[in-house]
């Protein structure tokens, strides 16, 4: 994708193996943490029109969050986009419940998880280290300071304004056909513990070398819940390469998107703006940023290299696979005129 529009959308494998439905650009995906950057970008918006300010303390708009120890400083809401609140990180493997059934209620869900991790593990600022749970505190944030439900919101100021109309957070933004179904490999070591810990009825039948996942949706949406299509996946991905509009659509200020992707915040393992982050030895590269959303039967990356207004997008229905590889095109392409 360059600055001018969305230049090329491809697909290769199937959606389903059973049934040998091919893949296209509109077949919808759990984007798992790609929902992340929807997330900042929501936070972005509300600091654009005033509801908040990057400095309000976290408490302010989400009361049960776990309070700093003495001599260290408040927790703010950039500490949260930037993934330098302290908060814990606890493993999310069991925060999904069947499509078929009505799951977790966000906020007594958000509550809960942040009474079972009620300690700060560092001071608000000083390092950056990865939190499910600090995006599901942003979420009741964006609530708070909306006055609409986190999901309300991004349904309304974000997917609808850009016409995403295949992603929300259910499975009835997309057609039978249009749904895909993941796959984790049956002979690795990580399945055991899927049949283990998923709740009952996730797992389904074996299809040769992979176990097929019945449909599912994620507890907590701000950190990980949408699922949606490549071809809106990209659309949104335009904003962040054209200063905040695409399409005609002004979705966020230059300003906002400025601050998104500078950097806020870093780590052992991370470089972090706010939502979007560089990793591992990828740090020293400084050309790009990137979110990754991975789990059970999904994994996708949206990477954008704003210096050159080209991003790359991949979604796949398989728990792993090369995705460095196809994000890697970015680096030696150029944005068309």
């Amino acid at each position: 994708m360059g600055p001018g529009g969305i230049e090329q959308l491809s697909s290769a494998g199937v959606a389903d193996t059973s049934s040998r439905r091919r893949v296209t650009a509109d077949t919808v995906y759990l984007w798992f943490s790609m929902t992340k950057i929807v997330t900042a970008t929501a936070v972005m918006q509300l600091v654009d029109r005033d509801a908040l300010n990057l400095d309000d303390p976290v408490e302010r708009f989400l009361p049960e969050f776990p309070r700093p120890r003495s001599g260290w400083p408040a927790v703010e809401v950039r500490h949260l986009l930037s993934h330098s609140a302290g908060v814990g990180n606890p493993m999310p493997v069991r925060w999904v419940h069947p499509a078929a059934e009505t799951g977790r209620d966000p906020h007594d869900f958000a509550v809960e998880l942040l009474a079972k991790h009620d300690r700060l593990r560092f001071p608000a600022g000083s390092k950056a280290v990865y939190s499910n749970l600090g995006y599901i505190a942003l979420g009741e944030v964006i609530a708070a300071a909306s006055g609409q439900s986190y999901e309300d919101y991004v349904r309304t100021r974000i997917l609808e304004p850009l016409f995403m109309a295949n992603t929300g957070f259910g499975y009835s933004v997309a057609s039978e056909d249009d749904v895909a179904t993941g796959y984790q490999r049956r002979f690795h070591p990580m399945t055991p513990l899927f049949w283990l810990l998923l709740p009952k009825g996730i797992m389904g039948a074996s299809e040769h070398r992979f176990v097929a996942l019945n449909r599912f949706l994620v507890d907590g949406p701000a950190y990980g819940g949408l699922v949606g299509s490549a071809r809106d996946a990209a659309r949104f991905m335009g904003v962040h390469l054209n200063g905040g509009e695409f399409d005609g659509v002004r979705l966020l200020s230059p300003k906002g998107v400025e601050a998104m992707q500078t950097l806020q915040s870093s780590g052992r393992k991370l470089e972090v703006g706010f939502g979007w982050f560089r990793r591992g030895a990828d740090r020293t590269a400084g050309d790009f940023w990137e979110h990754l959303g991975g789990g059970g039967g999904f994994w996708s990356v949206m990477r954008i290299y704003p210096a050159r207004g080209v991003g790359v997008l991949s979604m796949g229905n398989a728990t792993s696979y090369d995705h460095d590889a196809v994000a890697d095109v970015g680096r030696d392409r150029e944005a068309s005129p």
